[in-house]
């Protein structure tokens, strides 16, 4: 089984991409949906708010963490570097095994190749885990404009967002693959499912 992993910029069209590959009968295992399911269970709960306290809701009864509340948590880490690296050391392995047991899971199913969509791939050095990378790209200024056009952002929450990430250009250079998604619909699918007849062959 090949394992792909898919990656980033933030409004760079990586979702676009997964869901195209998606629709090919590809399975994509998301790193952001794991943290999410994770963030709603008692174990990682309890981890983060011993680390970060008021970052959950407690139980109104035991006072125990429930959940992780986004909004609370975020203004605990986000712009601390420290912080955040605190916060990965604990969410970070905690995907990591979910993902192993969706891999396997897939293997079972009898999947030849799976996706990995991990938005900080190559920051959390998740390169080593997969056969091969995507970066998913399009120029700055296309980057921009397609984030400013979503609700509640700001060009302040962007530049927050592309400090924490990779720059554009380093991601390319370490890819095996790069699809830009500067291009329509049809040509972007085409690429996609090229991609695929390749890695499948």
């Amino acid at each position: 089984m090949f394992l792909l992993g898919l990656t980033g910029g933030i409004a760079m069209g990586k979702s676009t991409v997964a869901e195209m590959f998606k629709a090919k009968g590809i399975p994509v295992i998301d790193a952001d949906k794991i943290v999410h399911n994770l963030y709603e269970g008692e174990e990682t709960s309890a981890l983060i708010e011993a680390a970060f306290p008021g970052a959950c809701t407690l139980s109104p009864d035991s006072g125990k963490p429930l959940r992780v509340d986004r909004r609370k948590l975020g203004p605990l880490v986000v712009g601390d570097e420290a912080k955040m690296a605190q916060l990965n050391g604990i969410v970070h392995p905690l995907v990591a095994r979910e993902r192993t047991t969706m891999v396997h899971a897939c293997e079972e199913q009898g999947a030849s190749l799976v996706v990995i969509d991990v938005p900080l791939l190559f920051e959390t050095k998740g390169e080593s885990t997969v056969d091969a990378t995507l970066v998913v790209t399009c120029s700055p200024e296309e980057q921009r404009r397609r984030v400013l056009e979503r609700e509640n952002m700001t060009e302040e929450k962007f530049e927050g967002i592309r400090k924490m990430q990779m720059s554009d250009e380093e991601k390319r250079r370490r890819a095996t693959h790069v699809i830009s998604t500067e291009c329509s619909l049809q040509a972007l699918e085409q690429e996609v499912a090229n991609l695929v007849s390749s890695l499948s062959s």
